[in-house]
């Protein structure tokens, strides 16, 4: 999704949204850490982050026009339909982008990865999924039974 932004816009923000209600695996700044690996090879992106705030006041912020968001499924559609609703309530004079993600990763969720991490041979499936630095911190993180690792 971010290639295509990249291709599609001269420059593209892409941000972490913080929620104080939702526990993620990573916090903000491992996230971001990832996030800067794996994208490193791309030109025309700045990577950030926000916390407990709409997306729209965010883009408002930053001066941005428009809002690039992934649709996977009816339920994102869905959900996703009512949030550009939202948005565009809250400020008109910024667009919804949908997009859908490519065939290979259309069903990838950060839930269906964690879901996919614990059984025998988990480590050779979930690496079909995630670019290689997520992949590379997923092995950090957890061991071969899909527990975390005990910090030492």
């Amino acid at each position: 999704m971010i290639e295509e932004g990249v291709r599609l816009f001269q420059h593209l923000t892409v941000a972490i949204g913080v929620n104080p209600n939702k526990h993620p695996t990573f916090g903000r700044d491992e996230r971001l850490a990832m996030l800067h690996d794996s994208t490193r090879h791309l030109r025309g992106i700045q990577l950030t982050s926000f916390g407990n705030r709409f997306l729209i006041d965010y883009a408002k912020e930053i001066g941005a026009t428009l809002i690039l968001r992934g649709i996977r499924s009816p339920a994102d559609f869905e959900f996703e339909r009512v949030m550009r609703n939202i948005n565009g309530d809250l400020d008109s004079n910024i667009t919804t982008v949908f997009l859908m993600p490519p065939r290979d990763i259309a069903e990838v969720s950060s839930s269906m990865v964690r879901g996919l991490i614990g059984p025998k041979s988990w480590k050779t499936v979930v690496r079909k999924y995630v670019p290689p630095p997520v992949y590379s911190r997923l092995l950090k993180t957890f061991n071969g039974r899909g527990e975390r690792k005990p910090v030492a």
